[in-house]
């Protein structure tokens, strides 16, 4: 979530919203699922006529995510299972947006809201794709067939979101946003399948400005993301274990986090991340001794630069690693991630405090995904 855009609010009119898997690089552990591996078969209800819109909307559940994790500033990430509801329909005509939960000030931004933005920008990405006509199997045609009409935008768009995921507080929002609209128009468009997993995670790169964050939230687990001269890549890795996010009352614009940071970093603390990061991926899926995972989420880039702009954050960082836990600030903060139980938050309340929101978490193991209506 350390991108300049990876911490806004996914709603925010102002948002400016890894190259796809490659078994070369694949670690033996790694799994690189298709993103539509989770999505449930859409039912004859959902399948178009005669090559139209489908006549009953699809649901999307996408994950928290929390970025960095220490020392893996904008690159590593985790997907969490803390979840957005999405639920897109295609209507006769007109805009119809509902927003519960977090980002309800937002429910009446019409065209501005991020999801929209993001549903119109992958409908028309798909139209392009058809029109090209270079991948007839995709849509079970034999090759040599004519380009597809494009369809253009539906004729009208009905929204409603749940929102359970804490709006600029670093655990990636806007990611959730931006992935449940790109999975919401594969599912909608009758040539949705056009838009491959390697496409979904270009688009959502492009929209959000990092991988870090969409990433995860396209396919869980823990990622790794990196960017290319052919554009953003990922390499996932199973992960089950429990986390605890402290979240506070207070947001936190990426903008102010990201300005604090420095324009240049001494040579020794880049070489003592980059040691850091290679660790923390080893403790984390090799479950090394919490002694280790300590060490490895020691972080000299990001979060004491960041410190001023949370204070409270980065003093529960510090009296958690004092008492052995491994925590770091998730994204661009201001929550805190530990890498513990909630067992063992209890045994230390007093160094937690008030004023925080706890909420014991796993790695998720899926991202995104679309379930059927009722399901």
């Amino acid at each position: 979530m350390s991108p300049a855009h990876a911490e806004q609010d996914p709603q925010d009119p102002q948002d400016p919203q890894h190259e796809p898997p490659n078994a070369a690089h694949t670690p033996q552990n790694a799994q690189h699922e298709p993103l539509t591996a989770q999505q449930e078969p859409l039912n004859d209800a959902h399948a178009p006529s005669g090559g139209g819109w489908p006549t009953e909307p699809v649901i999307v559940q996408a994950p928290a995510t929390s970025a960095n994790l220490g020392p893996g500033f904008d690159t590593l990430g985790l997907a969490l299972t803390l979840y957005d509801d999405v639920e897109v329909a295609v209507t006769d005509g007109g805009l119809s947006i509902e927003v519960e939960g977090e980002g309800t000030e937002v429910a009446d931004r019409g065209e501005r809201h991020l999801i929209i933005k993001v549903l119109r920008r992958a409908f028309d990405l798909i139209d392009q794709l058809a029109g090209s006509g270079l991948d007839r199997p995709a849509l079970g045609q034999p090759p040599g067939q004519p380009p597809a009409q494009p369809l253009g935008q539906p004729p009208g768009l009905r929204l409603r979101c749940t929102n359970r995921i804490p709006h600029s507080r670093g655990l990636g929002s806007s990611s959730a946003a931006i992935v449940a609209g790109i999975t919401a128009a594969r599912a909608l468009h009758p040539y949705g399948k056009l838009l491959d997993d390697e496409g979904a995670l270009r688009l959502a790169t492009e929209i959000e400005g990092h991988p870090d964050n969409v990433a995860p939230c396209l396919v869980g687990g823990l990622t790794i993301a990196w960017t290319t001269q052919t554009g953003p890549r990922l390499v996932r890795l199973d992960l089950d274990r429990q986390v605890v996010a402290f979240v506070p009352d207070q947001r936190l614009a990426t903008e102010q986090a990201r300005g604090l940071l420095p324009g240049a970093v001494p040579h020794k603390d880049a070489a003592a991340n980059a040691g850091r990061a290679a660790l923390l991926i080893a403790a984390l899926t090799r479950d090394l001794p919490q002694d280790i995972l300590l060490d490895a989420t020691e972080d000299r880039l990001h979060q004491d630069y960041r410190a001023p702009a949370m204070p409270e954050s980065a003093a529960l960082v510090a009296r958690l690693r004092a008492n052995g836990v491994p925590a770091v600030v998730s994204g661009a903060g201001p929550t805190v991630l530990a890498f513990t139980s909630a067992s063992q938050v209890d045994s230390i309340g007093a160094e937690v405090g008030n004023g925080w929101h706890i909420h014991p978490l796993n790695v998720a193991p899926h991202g995104a995904c679309v379930r059927l209506d009722g399901a």
